[in-house]
């Protein structure tokens, strides 16, 4: 029976890459699937597979009028999250890939794993999905091979990359592609695993169908393996939005920024600037993954690696984000969130009444007024790219943008001003390295404990982060004109605990000032953490309703505040131990002394 399945996947296969043929004849050998088919991308196979996941139960098709083309998807309630517990970096040395990632010995993964995967597939269909990270063609992108039983996968897959044939070419005879192997199997938490093999350049994920943990590009590929690969060979893979912002008078800066999630990340790259400032204009290059490496002419360059958008919904809409509402207004899928008796979807946070019934996120009559959440609080929108209204020109360019700073943000409700610009870049990796955000009631019963997640890159660095934050440190060495580095947290808030600055449009009044910083264009006030807006001429406050005792509580630098912030940035450095780079120890060492000075 396996060696049929592996003759049937040779003679089928629509390339003659023997290194392909050969791992996709041994992956079909082991899990024995009844079917291979191999994705060209094409419209009719996108019809095709929709049909077959709408009859088995996979998708449900919504009101073609008000969603044409979308679809929802309900998964299994055990199944609804990335899962960082069973997340695991696979490298020979445990030293490799560091304290802060769950470690297997790859023989041993290979070994477990090998015993979920054997015979999995039987009954079932294997997609050979061929696929490109980054815009075809150009010298930043990277090809992988996802082989997955899921049709739901290869749905996402089709939005989120450039997925089919045209990657299949790109690739041609080369065996420099990365290997991904992905079966729902039962579904059992118990029997969970999502495993990546660095020097492999392999993904092997069990026992899930929820996207972060089974669409191989986005996570696995784009940022564990990219990250490991980025040190390999002289770039950066990372948790980075990038947006351009244009000037009325047609000048374009590009600016990449990484924030962990709850920080308005998508927001951001889909930001609507205020009335106030008629003739700006912010497009949308990426939303959360930047891969970036030096330039030609001594600049760092960046592209999106992604097609697509797999965004969280619970909170969007047309206040806090428009354009990601048009985005997601056809030709969408939908996962766990509530259909409406319409044919519509809903979640909490939506425009608009709140419907008097729903069919929830597990598929059970909800009520208005319910206690249980209509949709899940993780549910997620996977839409194209092209959909974006504020769509960058220059999101497909092989050669992809200059970035000419790069922002680091958390949220904070006190300590980090609204603002700040790094001395230098050891000074900006040390903020990157520092950053963190607070803990919230709901998720901890404790608030205002802040969780460091350095770079945004905790739960998504493939190898030891002492390492990953002297790559950036080594960086400097290979870009001529280095971007410049600023912080930012939206979410200070007054004595009442209400956020202070507005956020959402008005956070183009930062903006702004980093472009006029990286410009050359403003002067500034030197403070012991850094570059801080001056107030007779900093920050663009026309038409903001705030007293100016707010705008400087907002932008406010409190020294006890800052003392004890350092004593918490201990418990981080300890845990990289000898491997913290000197660097950044320096840096410490330098800010207590001028706090305590």
């Amino acid at each position: 029976m396996a060696s049929t399945q592996a003759a049937a996947a040779t003679e089928q296969a629509p390339t003659k890459n023997p290194t392909l043929l050969a791992w996709v004849a041994k992956m079909a050998a082991m899990t024995q699937p009844d079917r291979i088919v191999w994705c060209d991308g094409s419209e009719a196979e996108k019809q095709r597979l929709t049909e077959q996941a709408v009859k088995d139960g996979t998708l449900i098709p919504l009101n073609p009028k008000t969603r044409p083309g979308c679809y929802l998807h309900r998964s299994n309630p055990n199944d609804v999250a990335r899962v960082e517990h069973l997340t695991f970096i696979c490298t020979p040395n445990k030293t490799d890939a560091g304290p802060t990632n769950n470690w297997m010995e790859p023989e041993a993964a290979y070994t477990k794993l090998s015993q979920l995967f054997e015979g999995c597939m039987k009954g079932r269909t294997m997609y050979v999905v061929p696929y490109a990270m980054g815009p075809l063609g150009g010298a930043s992108t990277k090809i992988g091979v996802e082989l997955t039983d899921s049709d739901y996968v290869v749905l996402n897959m089709r939005i989120m990359t450039r997925m089919g044939k045209a990657a299949l070419d790109m690739l041609g005879d080369s065996d420099d592609f990365n290997r991904g192997l992905h079966s729902t199997g039962d579904v059992n938490p118990d029997r969970r695993y999502i495993c990546h093999f660095p020097q492999d350049n392999t993904i092997w994920s069990f026992g899930s169908g929820y996207g972060g943990n089974v669409l191989l590009g986005k996570k696995c590929l784009a940022l564990r393996i990219g990250s490991y690969l980025g040190r390999e060979e002289g770039w950066l893979a990372e948790h980075m939005l990038i947006l351009g912002v244009t000037s009325p008078k047609g000048e374009t800066t590009y600016i990449a920024a990484a924030f962990p999630s709850a920080c308005g990340k998508t927001n951001f790259a889909m930001m609507i600037p205020p009335k106030e400032y008629a003739g700006w204009k912010i497009e949308t290059v990426g939303d959360d993954i930047a891969w970036m490496r030096p330039g030609p002419d001594g600049r760092l360059y960046a592209i999106n690696p992604e097609a697509g958008y797999f965004g969280v919904v619970p909170g969007t809409n047309y206040k806090t984000n428009p354009n990601a509402m048009e985005t997601i207004s056809k030709d969408t899928l939908f996962t766990n969130v509530a259909l409406t008796p319409d044919g519509d979807v809903w979640w909490e946070g939506k425009d608009g009444e709140v419907p008097e019934e729903l069919i929830d996120w597990q598929g059970k009559p909800w009520k208005k007024g319910s206690t249980e959440k209509a949709a899940h609080p993780n549910s997620r929108f996977t839409a194209p790219m092209s959909n974006n209204p504020v769509l960058s020109a220059k999101a497909n360019d092989p050669m992809g943008v200059p970035i000419s700073a790069i922002i680091f943000g958390g949220r904070r409700s006190n300590t980090v001003p609204l603002v700040l610009q790094a001395f230098n870049w050891t000074h900006g990796v040390f903020l990157g390295a520092t950053m963190g955000s607070e803990t919230t009631a709901a998720a901890t019963g404790k608030v205002g404990v802040v969780r460091r997640d350095p770079m945004a890159m905790l739960p998504f660095c493939g190898y030891h982060m002492g390492d990953y934050l002297q790559h950036w440190l080594d960086m400097q060495k290979s870009i001529p004109q280095l971007p410049k580095i600023f912080q930012v947290n939206w979410f200070r808030q007054d004595k009442n605990g209400k956020f202070i600055w507005p956020g959402f449009g008005d956070n183009m009044r930062v903006l702004e000032w980093i472009v006029n910083r990286v410009q050359g264009r403003v002067p500034t006030q030197e403070t012991l953490l850094g570059w801080v807006p001056r107030q007779d001429q900093g920050l663009n406050l026309n038409g903001l309703d705030l007293p100016a005792e707010a705008i400087q509580e907002a932008t406010s630098i409190k020294e006890d505040e800052w003392k004890s912030e350092l004593k918490s940035q201990e418990v981080f450095f300890e845990q990289l131990g000898t491997k913290a780079p000197e660097a950044l120890m320096l840096q410490r060492k330098l800010l207590i002394a001028r706090l305590d000075g």
